[in-house]
């Protein structure tokens, strides 16, 4: 965790605060707190942010949550969202949690390792024989369609 410090003026906080919002909209803001210091005209807000730089979130319950979007390159992530949303579907249609089908952490690791068939896919640890038979080849289309095309491939 790391922390960044803000000094926003009473009187006039128009740039502080603008300051402070930008800083804020980019990172991953994990609390704030501030203090006022009365001094008369230069009374100011003393502000401490303490933030997350790994592109790792922590949720309520203290674990880490990964900011896929920061961890993926940009043509990884455009892939990546495609299988979300298949999965977000098929789990829809069926009932039930999108974990289910295929976690988030697997569906990366699809992406990055460039799977294109079952095998591959099965290499991937938690995906067993019941996910690929029912999930595999859907997934799977999007996963060879997208590394088909030239240019816009992950890297391996």
């Amino acid at each position: 965790m790391k922390f960044e410090f803000f000094s926003v003026p009473a009187c006039s906080p128009e740039q502080g605060q603008q300051e402070l919002n930008t800083f804020c909209s980019s990172h991953r803001i994990v609390s704030i707190e501030k203090q006022f210091v009365p001094n008369g005209e230069q009374s100011y807000w003393a502000i401490c942010v303490s933030y997350l730089e790994n592109g790792k979130k922590t949720t309520a319950a203290g674990k880490s949550k990964v900011d896929y979007r920061e961890i993926l390159e940009d043509h990884e992530f455009a892939v990546f969202a495609k299988l979300r949303s298949l999965r977000k579907t098929l789990a829809e249609k069926e009932g039930v949690p999108a974990y289910a089908l295929f976690t988030n952490e697997q569906l990366a690791d699809m992406v990055r390792g460039r799977v294109t068939s079952l095998s591959d896919m099965s290499s991937i640890e938690g995906i067993g024989k019941g996910r690929l038979d029912k999930y595999g080849k859907e997934f799977l289309e999007i996963l060879r369609e997208e590394f088909s095309k030239g240019g816009g491939t992950p890297n391996p």
